[in-house]
């Protein structure tokens, strides 16, 4: 027998106690790890278009349920809150973005009867029995109460199914999910293992999955499929394989694990992936490593908060933030470019996601401070696309470029590192990508280019278009001056003042300019197509690069902040078109779309940021929570999150392109900031107070200043906000820190087109013609009336004049110093026919063009319908009555139309002609039935025409078109009206 010594008891009682404790620290730490305030659900209800799958920061796989099959805008990511059943479980799914691309590789666990209907083969479920959080997902299906755990590495998806005990556990293998496909096959490499590739096509036209699928157990048998069913036996090889019922025998209800690799390459690729991440078949394991990634990512922000629902919205907005740009490389380097060549990327890593009009706002900014070195391999991912295909990238997505929003703002992302001393790319090489970008032959840029702005007639978007290419011309002066080019510096200045051309001073909004004209009638809070997803106010301050140049056209700091007021506190009721995007209103600020984001922040340019902490902090509490439906408008890749982020750490990037930051106040007492470089830069404040910020100190010094650099972020130890103690005061913090951020172009002596005013641009018989300067009323300008360039020489403008016949007039400024506008343009037509039209239709005022003259005015619309020169009606058939005012000799008749089914346009039905002498007995002179199918997809600008068997003589015509009606299922907008868009109406 052993005896214990009392010391030793009392050593052995404190090495447990301490252990004890040791384990009590590690309970607490493991509840406080930041992963743990992860909620994927927020943002996949309302407009958020999140989803709640595994994925690992910046991966590849994105491994998450299918609730919705169709392309509805609310089912973009794949899954919508609201929806009640699940089609099965893709590998690629987008975070937050307006179209409903990939969801490709679909698996789906079953009982009994199969199917390659979704709807045969969907099950229920209920929240109750789902869960989710970094790196993990979890649900029980409600048929067969089969149990799915998801999780992921970087390339590979890792499925878990938990069968009850039955004879046939089946896995379906759907290649034909969500969006079009174009080509797709498998073949089968043994008993475990299967290989294939999927080609489809939505926003982006081709896109290539290929896939290596290996299950943890042999399936017992294979049941093909093609032409969407399951059958027995294919009758020939070369049939296409649409997908395979994998039969497994479940009687003693063990899990089914199953490995999914993707790559863009082909086969090995994806066998490669496998091979290389994902060795073994412990899902614990998987799920653990996902959790830690997350944790490393997350840790880089860390802030002080007891409320658990702000602190879940903080950093499931970081988590939000990681997800896109995508990695788009397998683990030998090898990707697909744009070229559609296969490339191996050497000293970088490819990447693939760039929805870049969103996210140069404020994710890319905040990756130049956490995320160096993948800012570093995105701008090298630009540069080699731009080398395979001619084109940096728009908003690329699998390795395709879709077109489907404005601007180029890869060169932001480029110059806003490139400012804040992010190198070792081919700067020189970079440039000129840049450069060519601002002359790419396409969206209007030649014309923007040409012209100085652009106008309605030139291009549609025609106000939103100009204000974004002026300020990527800006970026682009901005690397100019780092690289020493002066001359480009100046050249790239010039045209970034475009926006001066659509300042209208007269109603302190930027407004579109149509024939040489402004456009009118004009409302600021109309959302229609001379405007990207927004109007006139969500535009009027977008001039992030010249701020105090648009302050000075408003008339000075008191006017502006007056604007900047009106802005947010003006009725939140808008005209126009419904646009989806336009959320999160406060007066006519919409949080939930990106052009307004910066907008809060303005106020310190006028010396008031005690205005852009109270905004921001009710823009933070008011549109993010901790729900489903959390997220204002769509998330847009990481964008509205990446706002979140940094307004509430209390700074925000309005310039991107600028080293400089505008403070906020941070809605958190304490935070930490570190990157993958090491450096820890603080930031304390006491926003609870409810006080006025009287200063700040940043890197241990007393500021005045309402901004900070980048340097003193990077290169600095922190910043502390200090209180004024009286309560509800706004003016000291303004009147403290009155050394305002700068955003100003120093050569700002462009001066604006002028004003070509003209009742309409058709006439009958004279037009009366006014000339006016934009903001310089004595300035001279000069005229001509024949389309010849205007010089010294032409006619100096004195009163108004008139013209009686089809002409192009030009007018420009030249002063005594001989500084020179850009040159307006205006056409006139004169109607060739004394026809009068009667159309009994209702015009939807979007598309009103000029008026029922349209019809006959010789002015053909082409395909950028959003110019604004078709008459369109919706929901109701077309019908014009034509008084020809004299008996005439007819031998054809023919009518223009568009079809662009997407936008809800397509060709009507039918179109009959009728005749008469009397306006009240017409006979049927012929019917065209159109053809073209509605699931043509191509834009298309078609004349229909009638040509009589023999001349006809009337002196009435009357046409009407037969509406196509209900938009079909799987249309976008199923079960809405569709439009019929008219243009020319030919009579001969």
């Amino acid at each position: 027998m052993q005896f214990v010594t009392r010391s030793k008891l009392i050593s052995t009682y404190f090495f447990i106690q301490c252990l004890l404790l040791v384990g009590l620290i590690n309970d607490q730490y493991a509840q406080t790890k930041n992963i743990d305030f992860v909620n994927p659900f927020i943002g996949t209800g309302g407009h958020g278009h999140t989803f709640p799958g595994a994925v690992l920061p910046f991966g590849m796989v994105q491994l998450s349920p299918d609730t919705r099959v169709d392309g509805s805008w609310d089912g973009c990511s794949g899954y919508h809150y609201s929806d009640t059943t699940i089609y099965g479980f893709s590998h690629t799914h987008l975070s937050g973005t307006g179209c409903s691309d990939w969801g490709d590789i679909m698996l789906m666990p079953v009982l009994g009867k199969i199917s390659m209907d979704p709807k045969v083969y969907a099950s229920g479920f209920n929240h109750k029995n789902e869960k989710a959080s970094a790196g993990y997902y979890e649900v029980l299906l409600n048929k067969g109460q089969v149990k799915v755990e998801l999780t992921s590495t970087l390339r590979v998806g890792i499925h878990r199914y938990t069968f009850p005990k039955t004879e046939r556990a089946n896995v379906i293998l759907d290649l034909l999910h969500r969006d079009k496909t174009i080509d797709c096959g498998y073949k089968v490499v043994d008993s475990t293992t299967v290989i294939g590739y999927r080609i489809s096509e939505a926003w982006a036209k081709e896109q290539v999955v290929y896939f290596a699928i290996r299950f943890s157990k042999p399936f017992q048998r294979l049941t093909a499929a093609s032409d969407k069913k399951f059958v027995a036996k294919l009758a020939e090889e070369s049939v296409r394989k649409e997908g395979a019922c994998f039969v497994f025998d479940g009687h003693n209800g063990e899990s089914i694990m199953v490995k999914v690799a993707i790559s863009s390459v082909n086969e090995d690729g994806a066998l490669k992936n496998l091979e290389a991440e994902a060795k073994d078949w412990n899902f614990e394991n998987y799920k653990l490593k996902a959790e830690k990634a997350w944790e490393e990512q997350l840790k880089k922000i860390e802030i002080s908060e007891e409320n658990k629902d702000k602190r879940t919205v903080f950093y499931t907005a970081m988590y939000h933030c990681f997800i896109h740009p995508s990695l788009n490389m397998d683990v030998d380097g090898q990707y697909r470019g744009r070229d559609k060549k296969i490339h191996v990327a050497n000293g970088f890593v490819n990447y693939s996601v760039f929805s870049l009009w969103d996210t140069y706002r404020a994710l890319h900014p905040l990756f130049t401070i956490l995320e160096k070195k993948r800012t570093l391999d995105f701008i090298n991912s630009f540069l080699y696309q731009y080398k395979q295909s001619g084109r940096l990238p728009m908003w690329e997505l699998s390795a395709e470029e879709t077109d489907c929003m404005i601007g180029f703002h890869s060169v932001s992302v480029i110059a806003d590192a490139f400012v804040k001393g992010i190198s070792g790319f081919d700067a020189d090489a970079v440039y000129d990508a840049m450069k060519a970008a601002s002359i790419y032959p396409d969206f209007g840029i030649p014309t923007f280019n040409k012209k100085g702005f652009l106008q309605v007639d030139d291009e549609s978007e025609s106000v939103s278009k100009s204000l974004e290419y002026a300020y990527d011309n800006w970026c682009i002066a901005q690397m100019a001056r780092k690289l020493g080019n002066l001359d480009d510096e100046k050249f790239y200045l010039n045209r970034s003042l475009a926006y001066k051309n659509l300042f209208d001073k007269s109603t302190g909004h930027m407004r579109p300019r149509k024939n040489g004209n402004w456009l009118s009638p004009f409302y600021a809070n109309e959302i229609n197509n001379h405007f990207t997803e927004g109007n006139s106010w969500q535009y009027s301050f977008y001039v992030p690069h010249d701020i105090e140049g648009l302050i000075a056209l408003q008339g000075g700091d008191e006017k502006f902040e007056k604007k900047l007021d009106e802005l947010f506190t003006t009725s939140t009721k808008t005209r126009g078109r419904e646009q989806a995007d336009v959320t999160g209103l406060i007066g006519q600020y919409a949080h939930g779309n990106e052009p307004s984001h910066h907008m809060a922040y303005l106020y310190n340019y006028v010396g008031k940021p005690q205005k852009t902490i109270e905004y921001t902090h009710n823009i933070c509490a008011e549109f993010y929570r901790n729900s489903p439906d959390g997220l204002i408008g769509n998330d847009d890749c990481g964008q509205m999150s990446a706002w979140y982020v940094l307004s509430a750490i209390g700074f925000y990037p309005v310039c991107p392109g600028s080293p400089q930051y505008a403070l906020s106040e941070p809605i958190f007492n304490s935070i930490k900031v570190r990157s993958e470089s090491g450096f820890i830069f603080s930031i304390d404040a006491k926003p609870g107070l409810n006080k006025p910020v009287k200063s700040i100190v940043l890197n241990g010094k007393p500021s005045n200043q309402s901004f900070i650099r980048h340097d003193d972020l990077i290169n600095g130890s922190g910043l502390e906000f200090k209180y004024s103690p009286m309560e509800g005061s706004t003016e000291q913090y303004g009147q403290a820190l009155n050394n305002r951020p700068a955003s100003r172009v120093e050569e700002n002596d462009l001066i604006p087109a002028p004003l070509i005013h003209s009742a309409t641009q058709v006439f009958k018989d004279k037009m009366k013609l006014e000339l006016e300067a934009i903001n310089t009323p004595t300035s001279p300008i000069y005229y001509t009336t024949d389309g010849s360039p205007v010089t010294v020489n032409s006619k100096l403008y004195s009163s108004p004049f008139e013209v009686d016949t089809t002409c192009l007039i030009r007018a420009k400024i030249i002063t005594k110093t001989n500084q020179k506008s850009i040159e307006t343009e205006a056409r006139l037509f004169k109607l060739k026919y004394n026809y009068e039209i009667t159309i009994k239709s209702k015009v939807n005022s979007q598309y009103a063009a000029e008026g029922p003259q349209t019809l006959v005015d010789g002015i053909r619309g082409d395909a950028d319908w959003r110019k604004g020169s078709w008459l369109g009606y919706q929901a109701q058939d077309f019908e014009a009555l034509v008084d020809l005012k004299t008996v005439k000799e007819l031998s054809s008749l023919s009518l223009g139309c568009l079809q662009d089914t997407r936008s809800w346009i397509i060709f009507p039905k039918e179109i009959s002609f009728y005749g008469s002498m009397d306006n009240k007995k017409f006979e049927l002179l012929g019917t065209f039935t159109n053809s073209v199918s509605v699931e043509d997809l191509n834009v298309q600008n078609n004349t229909f025409t009638i040509n009589l068997q023999q001349k006809t003589k009337l002196r009435y015509l009357k046409v009407m078109a037969k509406t196509y009606g209900k938009l079909p299922e799987w249309h976008q907008g199923a079960g809405g009206d569709a439009f019929i868009f008219v243009d020319e109406l030919e009579i001969k």
